[in-house]
């Protein structure tokens, strides 16, 4: 990591309760930021652990409750920076999905594709259009980062409409790296599978470390990737290393793509 590339930085992670948010918040923190808001939906708790974390590293932290569905949210979230009169970066995080079999097509409807898009299309569009005017007060270009995902790129995870969703969120990130430049540079980074504590949680330490396992074999690399591991890539996005970036999709999966069709378009 590049010490200090992000010096008195104002930045706004979405999602940042948990997993890799948190491990987003703490990287930029870790950098020089000088504030971070910590945006999370419902677990006060969680987020005050990534605060905590933020301030062990001698940066503001400031904590802001809402869902990026609710356009009035997104609106009071960006509010949070004003007092700093900018936002340097912008980490469109949240997210959220859906667990069905894709073949089984009655497992899914409409009304679950409504809802994974109004958080992970809709409510990043919605967080960029609020953060717009404090993002082209930064002294550089302000940076977006969408946490898109593998399954937008080649038709895989946890459902169809989940899938579908990032798949559009890639392709608004090019939308709108063309609209906003120059004073706004829109990129997107694409993780595959990513060892949280969801897992141990949700299916017991047994079966998440057979999951572990699994994920990290079907990769190139033969890894696991942790929230860290992907954190690092998506703040080289927003970091002046990339200043000349924008329109992208990185993908950070540990080469787990390379085992699908020629990708032509990303």
């Amino acid at each position: 990591m590049a010490q200090g590339d992000f010096q008195d930085y104002v930045v706004l992670v979405t999602g940042a309760s948990t997993g890799l948010g948190r491990a987003i918040a703490v990287e930029t923190a870790s950098r020089g930021a000088k504030a971070v808001i910590v945006n999370y939906a419902r677990n006060l708790a969680d987020a005050e652990e990534t605060a905590a974390q933020i301030r062990a590293h001698g940066a503001e932290a400031v904590l802001v409750q809402g869902d990026v569905a609710d356009d009035a949210d997104c609106r009071r979230i960006a509010a949070a920076a004003e007092p700093f009169g900018r936002i340097d970066a912008l980490f469109n995080n949240a997210g959220t999905t859906k667990f069905a079999n894709h073949a089984d097509m009655e497992a899914v409807s409409g009304q679950d594709f409504l809802d994974l898009y109004a958080v992970n299309v809709v409510g990043a569009y919605q967080m960029v259009r609020a953060c717009r005017s404090l993002l082209e007060a930064a002294p550089r270009p302000g940076a977006v980062v969408n946490t898109a995902s593998i399954a937008g790129v080649v038709g895989i995870g946890s459902s169809v409409p989940y899938a579908a969703s990032k798949g559009a969120l890639n392709t608004m990130t090019l939308s709108l790296a063309r609209a906003l430049a120059p004073r706004i540079r829109v990129n997107a980074i694409c993780p595959g599978f990513i060892d949280t504590p969801w897992f141990g949680k949700g299916l017991g330490e047994q079966a998440a470390e057979k999951v572990r396992a699994n994920a990290a074999a079907a990769t190139p690399l033969k890894a696991a990737s942790t929230p860290e591991d992907i954190a690092a890539a998506a703040v080289f996005l927003a970091a002046p290393a990339s200043r000349h970036v924008t329109g992208e999709t990185l993908l950070v999966d540990a080469g787990s793509h390379l085992g699908f069709a020629a990708l032509t378009q990303r």
